[in-house]
């Protein structure tokens, strides 16, 4: 067998960063992939692997938003690729790179949430809807001229355990005009709902149901 060299040593994989090289980011690619991560993510480093990665796990029942975020993590990391493995009823969409602590020091020792959101408050609201929230139909009945008539309104519905994502995503809310509401559920007040015609014709336009 031959084997045969050109003497010329390739250059390691470099890949770029926002934080460390001051290069481009895409805005709202990385607003919606931190709604995602602040949600449905986290980040991980198994001992036989050079680089940690981020992994957000989707459920198979919205294939369009699994779509949209491996979109979203190849358009905020371009010089790495990405890969999907599949799970019972699930996908984890995932990328490595040495330098996903940049792009996302909420990971680590602390809180989770603690950094100031100032990027494309839209798309962050999208990446937590997507994650860990829905748009859903609810029902009411009233009594109209003697009669109980029933009244459908459409109702956007957030979950999460974690004070501070719920107070990061309230603040979001806050600063778009947006008007919710805290909804306790068996004594557990983790549950944010926006309700109001106006608000949810403004998270139909930008948000919209899972697909």
């Amino acid at each position: 067998m031959n084997v045969h060299s050109t003497g010329v040593r390739q250059k390691p994989h470099a890949p770029s960063c926002h934080r460390c090289d001051a290069t481009a980011l895409d805005q709202p690619a990385y607003a919606y992939l931190l709604g995602l991560y602040l949600g449905d993510g986290h980040i991980s480093q198994h001992s036989a692997h050079r680089a940690p990665n981020l992994m957000i796990a989707l459920d198979d029942a919205w294939p369009g938003i699994q779509n949209e975020a491996e979109e979203a993590l190849r358009r905020t990391f371009p010089d790495n690729a990405t890969c999907r493995v599949g799970r019972t009823g699930c996908h984890n969409i995932k990328v490595y790179s040495k330098h996903l602590v940049c792009y996302f020091p909420q990971h680590g020792p602390g809180r989770k949430h603690e950094r100031a959101i100032v990027l494309e408050p839209w798309q962050l609201v999208r990446g937590l809807i997507h994650s860990d929230g829905c748009r859903l139909t609810n029902w009411t009945t009233r009594v109209v001229g003697g009669e109980r008539k029933r009244y459908e309104y459409p109702r956007y519905w957030f979950t999460n355990v974690s004070d501070d994502i719920r107070r990061l995503y309230t603040d979001t809310l806050d600063a778009l005009g947006i008007t919710w509401t805290h909804c306790t559920r068996a004594g557990k007040p983790y549950n944010i709902s926006v309700a109001r015609r106006a608000s949810v014709t403004l998270m139909d336009a930008h948000v919209g149901p899972k697909y």
